[in-house]
């Protein structure tokens, strides 16, 4: 192939909700609204973390970590949605595309990797208590929170880089509100089998592998919260836990849901509204989920705003 053809898309077209033209307002209110929600629940989050002494904890380091990956999670694809839904022209440029396409994977596989991190936080904090100082130590807490961000970054610049120098000369629609995987790499124009492998390998490792460890830390947990005497522990350690569990079972739930099913014309338009969920919701949901459900975040809040 000659090399002027590996460059012959310049932009693709996102069509979306293109084919839900009564619900374009709609669905950008809500989108807004859900936007804004997650920019300054997330925001909030990671000013008390900062500000206030009583959250200069492990699970509160990694909460800060989560927080600030929604924030770049959702507003990776949200603006550009947000923007085409009150436009007639539905395009991204091929540069945004994969630009969009990097940073999604790099905040979706760096937030799989904190979520099995903050479990075994709560593993040991549980299970092993009196040693929790010594193996949650500041320098450990920080190198488990490089090596997630290390590996998101990696696995999203190298999956954005080996599907964008694909040759794409064909068709540049994709029935989607942004640039995911597989409906980019579908318009490529050559073979793409390797690129479907590597796909199926990374979920392997670095979706599926954290979540079966999440699973195996709270089996753990639970056998151990059942053993406690006293029944007020077991309240006080279920509690510790309930948020995390919450926004665990909410993210993979949405993701699996999404991305495993039949492929049928009423699947893909299913799947675009569960898309939503997890890159526009969900983000939203976290901080509700962590400051409703938590003492210590509330009277974090209280003390800062009396203090402010």
């Amino acid at each position: 192939m000659k090399k002027e053809n590996w460059t012959c898309l310049t932009e693709i077209v996102l069509l979306g909700f293109s084919d839900f033209q009564s619900m374009r307002e709609l669905l950008f209110c809500l989108v807004l609204t859900f936007y804004l929600m997650a920019l300054m629940g997330n925001s909030l989050i990671l000013i008390l973390t900062i500000f206030s002494p009583t959250l200069h904890t492990p699970m509160y380091f990694f909460l800060w970590n989560l927080s600030f990956v929604e924030i770049g999670y959702t507003s990776s694809i949200s603006p550009k949605m947000l923007v085409n839904l009150l436009s007639e022209k539905q395009t991204i440029s091929f540069l945004g595309c994969g630009c969009q396409m990097c940073f999604f994977i790099l905040f979706g596989i760096t937030e799989c990797c904190l979520l099995c991190v903050m479990a075994y936080d709560r593993y040991v904090a549980i299970c092993q208590p009196l040693q929790y100082p010594y193996i949650m130590n500041l320098r450990e807490c920080a190198k488990l929170a490089a090596a997630s961000w290390t590996i998101g970054m990696s696995v999203g610049l190298g999956q954005s880089i080996s599907i964008f120098t694909l040759p794409f000369c064909g068709s540049n629609r994709i029935s989607h509100f942004f640039c995911d995987l597989m409906p980019v790499l579908r318009l490529a124009s050559t073979n793409i089998y390797k690129n479907e492998v590597a796909i199926v390998i990374i979920t392997v490792l670095v979706i599926l592998v954290p979540l079966l460890l999440i699973l195996f830390s709270y089996i753990l947990i639970i056998s151990t919260i059942f053993t406690m005497p006293l029944a007020k522990n077991r309240r006080k350690a279920f509690s510790t836990c309930s948020s995390h569990l919450t926004v665990v079972c909410i993210f993979y739930g949405t993701c699996i849901v999404t991305y495993i099913h039949p492929n049928s014309e009423y699947s893909m338009d299913s799947s675009r509204f569960l898309a939503l969920l997890y890159t526009v919701v969900t983000p939203s949901l976290n901080p509700i989920i962590y400051s409703l459900r938590n003492k210590e975040m509330k009277v974090a809040f209280k003390k800062t705003v009396a203090r402010k």
